[in-house]
């Protein structure tokens, strides 16, 4: 009792202010006797001490009270429902009581309710299996709990995300202190008023709850708002309101410092953290100073990451909260996945995950095999159920199964490609080219005699403008800005009908099916057990395209195919509608199996003899499929390509993206993800002369009508872009030119007011232009020696090969043959030195020769080919242009191409005809370029030209092996000085990233650290992450790093050419960028160009691009045109066992033959080009040694023409028929 009292008296006096006691003091002193002292010390108040109650299980409400002993058992019955949303549990907590195993829904407890048999085994030997036997309505019933305890979990689930919960999470505790982070990072970018509110909303929704509070901030320092823990009231929370409202940013996020000062606060049972940022110290020093201070103190602690994208930090509090034994919470705005990685949440989650592994166990069950136990469900039911087909179970659209709706159209559809013949810009005669061309001239460059120059012409600046025409000249155009507005207006009308068609293509049954063209068609159906769980599906398709293009059809067919063919007819029928009926009723029989027998179905569709005898054989074969078929991909093409050549037979692919994963318990014959599906079904189409059509559940993702209206689109775009851009050049000048005039009027003005006080000079003052004077007749004179002199010097002689002197006597000639060296043109002939002297006699004058000219060789020499066996680090283009045929002077064709080898023939008058000349029968013909020439190389100089052509060959190939070996094979020859490497990582590089990381290492070794002043690497997928901010030196320290962290890399995400390109043009040093991608961008190929142009504008850096494994056509395409318009180089990356094997088989070979080894296809620029020069070198050695054997063949006519006259007619100077003996040289047909 005494206890009791001086409680009450300690608490009561805990409520009075300090003033009061000491009044009731001063009273009780005044009242009280000297007698009773003794009393007074004997009840003296005890020593203050703090009294901690500890917290109830739950709080209680107001509904416990209790009414009626009904409702006693009402609340003790929804006590576990109310717990859950109420009573402000943990999950964990609140898991104690609605878990699976609480519930007694496990596996264990299903096996409990089976009976257990031992059936009698086939064979003596075989050990006898287990046998359980369920009832059905037990195990509805267990998996009717099943489905309720999920649907209780995501009910959880949901209240969790209500609220502050959904920011905060759910905050427990009845003494809450709060760590409220105010770093610059998490109040910058206008986080601080939403951050603000929040919190706001905390204080009212959670901590109004509480019994006590306490807030600090903390940036680099803390900044508390109580100096201890404070009671909940009406004050203290409109303080925290007001304080929260005046928070900004205060430097960093020093949060060991804050967990340093609230540590140290008493009575605090929950602590509340919340971090937008990344804090200042590294997560272990954090957790090891939490857990020291925690050591014998039980503090949970709730950590929130508020919308922060860092990582790191994520795990930072995800550990601080698992080693102090509280929760953790996550809440991103811009991620709604991430939230779902909280502590609370996760639980839920992974429980509702057991239960739904106690269903598929369940449905296990009922296929009657658990493991290696026979399962039995018995019911009578069941068995009934079992002989239903699946199909049947499946839902259904409305009026599924009733009769069609055919709408017969009123027109025959065309392809894209055919529409566009028509309906095209060429069809429409609205190509930018055509409309341009009356008006655009080429530049003409002639040669002026009068000023001895060549001149360009000149554009009219006011009118003219200078465009790039299509086959890459540039012309000077006309612009007329009304007819390019009247031809924009155009270009925009067929834009709308360009649309048009595509929202056509992309409605009703075209969205799945595209445009049935042909009048003969023949729709060849994949029904395999992968297509089960969409037979529904399939059918409603083949019902949209019976009632909507199937009506103007002439004739028609529907064959489906698993591992067994199945036809509605034997041949082709009209689609009458008792016919497109029949079919539909046949269509809702169908049902799926076996695998995909691709070929016996078309086989079906194309060699059926009653369509050959009644000439009605199918135009087109329409497959709609989900997957690759059986039979090796080659061997359909070319059956495909068999039976589609020679007849107007099409094939069209329709490729329907259901799921990329297995359906369960089926297994094709040939798998192959949706990628391969969509290229292997692509690739027949193209064979059979079709079209590909791709779609799934969500709208079309692939279509070749579609895709040929939007190039068609886009065309029109560029060149309505292209018009604006010529009109505003226009503009631009004569902007420019009036802005000159004004400043120009500006400054004669000025210049006027200066000279206001002058004189005006008269017009006899100014100067006039001279008068030339009169030619003399001694100038004349002279004029017409030096025009007799140029007319002399321009006469030829004719000229006679040093071949024919021993027989036929020639006429010498100061100018070279065929095989003379290339002289420049000159007017005046060479002369020797001479130096004139007075003689001893009078005046007469004497000459002495000092130099006499050098005679000019008649024959071109075989020059030696000089090429250093060190190669160069440039491009093949560069290297061609120093070590070519041609610059070497082994160019056969040039060296037979001289005008004194044309094979001359004139007409003769008395004969009537056109006559050889004599000459034509002494040297052999030959055919080069068209042309017949003599060749007048005689075999000897053939063979010393074939020797250095060899000797040049197997320099080619000794550089055509360096360029296949090496980090080159992959990436080419690095030239620049200054590059970045741009490396792709998306998901499609995960099978080929091994191989990548192999080669950049050595590319890293064996070019960039030897052949480059300075680089960097960038890898992109999603994002862009770059090695080094900026290009750095190629040290050994540098080297190792790059290597180091490009082992990092992980396939993952899309593909963000663009971001790359971009993060590498940022730096100002770069001079060559090495894009190496495996497929197209995720933005569009014509936007990437023209951000690429703005960005190397006035830069001229290279962009060479690679193409790493890359089959797609359109993005080797894209590369390609990305490396052109940059002046860089296109290299796409070749198996280097091709190459080395044809350099092998070359020089073993010793070049006997032109054609074998045919050279691999290369296709980058530098192996092309070199491989056009090694073909370019065999042609010429082949055509030597042919041309050699002529001279053995050609006979020399004019020594049987002697042989046959008399020595006494030759002696006499006659022959027969009354000719002259005179010389050949001298005969009108020999000149």
């Amino acid at each position: 009792m005494a206890t009791e009292e001086s409680e009450t008296s300690s608490l009561a006096e805990e409520e009075i202010s300090s003033d009061e006691a000491e009044t009731v003091r001063r009273l009780h002193d005044a009242s009280s006797q000297p007698d009773e002292t003794f009393i007074t010390e004997s009840r003296k108040r005890p020593e203050w001490r703090d009294i901690d109650i500890p917290p109830a299980p739950y709080p209680l409400s107001n509904d416990m009270f209790i009414t009626k002993v009904e409702h006693t058992k009402n609340l003790l019955r929804a006590k576990d429902v109310e717990a859950g949303f109420g009573e402000g549990q943990s999950s964990e907590e609140w898991l104690i009581n609605h878990s699976i195993e609480h519930e007694g829904l496990t596996i264990k407890d299903v096996l409990t309710k089976g009976k257990v048999t031992q059936p009698k085994s086939k064979m003596s030997s075989e050990k006898p299996m287990k046998h359980l036997q369920f009832e059905a309505t037990d195990v509805n019933e267990f998996e009717y709990k099943l489905n309720l305890a999920i649907e209780q979990y995501h009910k959880r689930i949901k209240w969790l995300l209500q609220g502050t919960k959904r920011h905060f999470g759910l905050v427990k505790g009845t003494k809450v202190a709060v760590l409220i982070d105010t770093s610059d990072a998490n109040c910058a970018f206008g986080r601080i008023n939403a951050f603000k509110d929040e919190i706001v909303h905390l204080i009212d929704e959670q901590l109004s709850t509480k019994d006590g509070l306490y807030f600090m901030s903390f940036g680099t320092d803390v900044q508390p708002l109580w100096d201890n823990v404070r009671d909940v009231n009406v004050r203290t929370l409109q303080e925290a309101r007001e304080w929260m409202a005046r928070r900004e940013g205060t430097g960093g996020c020093n949060l060991l410092r804050a967990l340093k000062k609230v540590l140290t606060v008493k009575k605090v049972n929950y602590l509340l953290i919340i971090l937008g940022n990344c804090p200042d110290q590294t997560t272990e020093i954090l957790c090891n100073y939490v857990e020291q201070c925690m050591v014998g103190r039980a503090l949970p602690i709730h950590t929130v990451a508020y919308d922060c994208s860092n990582h790191m930090t994520n795990v930072t509090l995800r550990t601080l909260a698992e080693r102090s034994g509280g929760r953790y919470h996550c809440y991103a705005s811009g991620c709604t996945e991430q939230i779902y990685t909280g502590t609370d949440i996760s639980i839920l989650l992974r429980e509702s995950k057991r239960a739904q592994d106690v269903i598929a166990k369940i449905k296990e069950m009922r296929t009657g095999m658990m493991g290696d136990a026979l399962i039995s469900i018995m019911n009578e039911i069941s068995y009934e159920v079992e002989k239903l087909p699946q199909s049947r179970f499946l839902p259904r659209p409305p009026n599924h199964s009733g009769p069609l709706n055919i709408e017969t159209p009123n027109f025959q559809p065309k392809t894209s490609e055919v529409w566009l013949k028509t309906n095209g810009l060429k069809g429409k005669k609205l190509n930018l080219y055509q409309v341009l061309s009356s008006n655009a001239f080429s530049p003409i460059e002639e040669f002026i005699p009068v000023i001895k120059k060549v001149v360009t012409s000149q554009v009219h600046e006011k009118s003219m403008a200078q465009f790039q025409w299509h086959d890459g000249t540039v012309k000077n155009v006309h612009v007329d800005p009304t007819m390019l507005y009247d031809y924009q207006k155009r270009l925009g009308a067929i834009v709308k009908t360009y649309e048009k068609r595509v929202d056509w293509l992309s409605s009703g049954s075209r969205r799945i099916w595209g445009t049935v063209c042909e009048n003969r068609v023949v729709i060849l159906v994949d029904l395999s057990v992968m297509n089960a769980n969409y037979l529904i599906h399939i059918q409603h398709s083949l019902r949209l395209l019976l009632e909507e293009q199937m009506g103007n059809k002439a004739y028609f067919n529907i064959v489906a195919f698993g591992s067994v063919m199945k036809s509605w007819k034997k041949s082709l029928q009209p689609p009458t509608p008792e016919n497109l009926q029949n079919a539909w009723s046949w269509v809702l029989n169908l049902e799926c199996g076996g695998s995909r027998n691709f070929l016996e179905g078309y086989k079906y569709a194309v060699e059926n003899d009653l369509d050959e005898k009644f000439h009605t054989a199918a135009q087109g074969v329409y497959l709609f499929t989900s997957g690759v078929p059986d039979q090796e991909e080659d061997v359909i093409c070319s059956y495909i390509a068999e039976t589609c050549g020679g007849n107007d037979l099409k094939l069209h692919c329709i490729l329907f993206s259901a799921d990329d994963n297995i359906t369960s318990g089926a297994v094709p014959g040939r798998y192959a993800n949706v990628d391969k599906t969509a290229e292997t079904l692509k690739n027949m189409a193209h064979t059979g002369r079709g079209r590909f059509h791709w779609f799934n559940e969500s709208g079309i993702i692939e279509s070749d009508d579609i895709t040929a209206v939007l190039n068609e689109r886009d065309r029109a775009v560029n060149y309505s872009q292209k018009c604006a851009m010529l009109v505003d050049s226009v503009k631009r000048r004569a902007e420019e030119r009036r802005a000159l005039k004004y400043q120009q009027a500006l400054a004669i003005e000025n210049g006027q007011q200066d000279r206001k006080m002058l004189r005006k000079r008269p017009k006899s003052a100014e100067k006039k232009a001279l008068i030339p004077p009169k030619p003399t007749q001694l100038f004349l004179a002279r004029k017409q020696l030096l025009e007799n002199k140029d007319t002399d010097s321009d006469k030829q002689k004719p000229w006679r090969p040093q071949s024919a002197k021993a027989t036929i006597p020639g006429v010498s000639s100061s100018h070279s043959g065929c095989l003379g060296e290339k002289v420049p043109p000159s007017r005046k002939s060479g002369r020797p030195a001479t130096q004139v002297f007075y003689t001893e006699v009078g005046n007469d004058v004497g000459v002495v020769f000092r130099q006499y000219p050098k005679e000019r060789s008649v024959r071109k020499h075989i020059r030696q080919p000089i090429i250093p066996d060190t190669e160069e680090i440039i491009t093949t283009k560069q290297w061609l242009k120093k070590y070519s045929l041609l610059k070497l002077g082994l160019d056969l064709h040039k060296l037979c191409a001289g005008p004194d080898c044309t094979h001359d023939k004139r007409k003769v008058g008395t004969l009537h005809r056109r006559v050889a000349a004599k000459y034509c029968s002494i040297f052999p013909s030959v055919e080069i370029k068209g042309v017949v020439k003599h060749l007048q190389l005689l075999p000897h100089e053939l063979e010393e030209y074939e020797t250095q052509v060899e000797r040049l060959l197997k320099r080619y190939v000794s550089r055509l092996q360096w360029l296949l070996s090496g980090s080159r094979r992959v990436f080419g020859v690095i030239t620049e000085k200054k590059v970045a490497i741009l490396v792709d990582t998306s998901g499609s590089m995960g099978p080929h990233l091994p191989e990548l990381k192999k080669e950049l290492a050595s590319l890293v070794w064996d070019q960039l650290c030897l052949n480059t002043e300075k680089f960097n690497l960038i890898r992109f997928s999603s994002d862009v992450d770059t090695w080094q901010v900026q290009l750095v030196e190629p040290t050994d320290e540098f080297c190792h790093d790059a290597v180091q962290w490009q082992a990092t890399f992980v396939a993952e995400g899309n593909t963000n050419t663009l971001g790359a390109l971009e993060e590498a043009f940022q730096d100002s040093a770069v001079d060559g960028v090495y894009l190496l991608t495996d497929g197209k961008p995720d933005q569009s190929a014509s936007m990437v160009l023209k951000e690429v142009a703005k960005m190397n504008e006035g830069r001229g850096v290279h962009v060479n691009t690679i193409s790493f494994n890359c089959d797609d056509s359109t993005a080797n395409s894209f590369l390609k045109q990305l490396a052109s318009e940059t002046g860089g180089r296109y290299h796409r990356c070749h198996g280097d066992y091709d190459g080395h094997m044809f350099a092998h088989r070359l020089l073993t070979s010793e070049f006997q033959d032109e054609d074998d080894p045919n050279i691999p296809p290369f296709e980058g620029d530098d192996l092309r080009r070199l491989g056009a020069e090694i073909m370019k070198a065999r042609q010429y050695l082949t055509e030597s040694r042919q041309w050699r054997s002529l001279h053995s063949q050609t006979s020399k006519p004019h020594q049987k023409q002697y042989s046959k006259t008399s020595p006494e007619l030759l002696d006499a100077g006659k022959v027969p028929n009354g000719t002259s003996t005179r010389p050949l040289s001298a005969s009108p047909a020999f000149r």
